[in-house]
């Protein structure tokens, strides 16, 4: 069953990332092709943002570095806040990424830049927010209001403009139409996510969860543990599958979950070949992949709607972390839409 907009803001917003993400690629595509200029044209390329528009960054430097060939750094913004002491920006591109954009130190950071004389462009929901003042260009995510405290479709449309950016720099028409049929993807990825959410029931006593995940996807491992971690309170971590293995894997223990994110693509092999090691500890594996014979190992699959490619797949695989992080605060009598002790905005200087 589809799931209904209801007076739940979470639920509903959840279900409208299909809409906002469709009028994004509608509206700005335009703005995408005017930005991908200057941005191709740069020597470099720094991203700077704090919490979910972070893990979007993650997402931008794995497109723009690895796919695009434009080297990609995270900005540090207590160099230009708190030291003093920010970085030459000369020659580049500097990105700030807010879906409020009222992070004063984001936006400090793409002022400095600008001052500087860098290209510099704000990603943000908030047309006349401090960080669209202080940026030379905005591209707009186009969500409309955002009312749960925890962030569902402006994530989701952070992922979306990086993804409209990198098409329209590679003038690369085939991307641009594997990403203008993802609305009707994730429309069939909600429906499935949701179906699936009594599985999840078995998870909401433990104390917290390991999330792995590797290439464009290690975004996705970083922002469903954070959602988890936001709205119900369990303790839960994000590492790639090498970071894993390299010591954090002797925390688990039998029945810890483990969430496993691996999508078709060059980095599902890496994820994959830590199963073993998962099992033989008696971990609780919960896979989010389209592939059949991983699903089959787990203890709980989470499907993906297969067909989408690689380099989307973050944004249909976030949507089994959001169903997951909802169902478990409220199995934990969490209020999803106003989690104790967290405000939407927060100012970090």
């Amino acid at each position: 069953m589809r799931p209904t907009l209801d007076r739940m803001s979470l639920r509903s917003e959840i279900a409208e990332q299909p809409r906002v993400i469709g009028r994004l690629i509608e509206l700005g595509w335009p703005e995408a092709r005017t930005l991908a200029r200057p941005l191709a044209a740069a020597e470099h390329l720094t991203i700077a943002a704090r919490g979910s528009s972070d893990n979007a960054a993650t997402y931008g430097k794995y497109l723009f570095e690895s796919l695009a060939g434009l080297v990609t750094a995270s900005a540090a913004p207590s160099l230009v806040t708190r030291y003093r002491a920010g970085p030459s920006f000369a020659g580049g591109a500097v990105v700030g990424i807010s879906q409020s954009g009222s992070s004063p130190d984001v936006a400090a950071v793409v002022a400095d830049a600008r001052h500087a004389g860098a290209f510099t462009l704000a990603i943000t929901n908030g047309a006349r927010s401090k960080l669209a003042r202080s940026a030379g260009a905005t591209l707009l995510l186009r969500c409309g209001p955002e009312r749960a405290v925890a962030a569902t479709k402006t994530y989701l449309n952070s992922l979306g403009a990086v993804a409209l950016l990198f098409s329209a720099i590679g003038g690369d028409d085939v991307a641009r139409a594997e990403l203008e049929r993802m609305p009707d993807v994730l429309a069939e990825q909600i429906e499935l996510s949701f179906a699936r959410t009594a599985a999840l029931d078995e998870y909401a006593d433990g104390p917290g969860a390991t999330v792995v995940a590797r290439g464009v996807n290690y975004s996705t491992a970083h922002e469903i543990a954070l959602k988890i971690r936001e709205l119900s309170g369990l303790v839960v971590e994000a590492y790639s599958p090498a970071d894993l293995m390299h010591g954090p894997i002797a925390a688990i223990r039998a029945r810890w979950p483990v969430v496993a994110i691996a999508p078709t693509g060059p980095s599902h092999a890496s994820v994959a070949e830590t199963l073993p090691a998962l099992e033989q500890r008696g971990a609780r594996l919960v896979v989010v992949s389209d592939v059949p014979e991983l699903l089959a190992r787990a203890r709980t699959p989470l499907p993906l709607v297969p067909g989408v490619p690689e380099w989307l797949s973050p944004l249909t695989a976030v949507i089994p972390g959001q169903v997951t992080a909802m169902r478990l605060a409220e199995l934990r009598g969490v209020d999803v839409d106003a989690p104790l002790g967290l405000r939407k905005v927060t100012l970090t200087r």
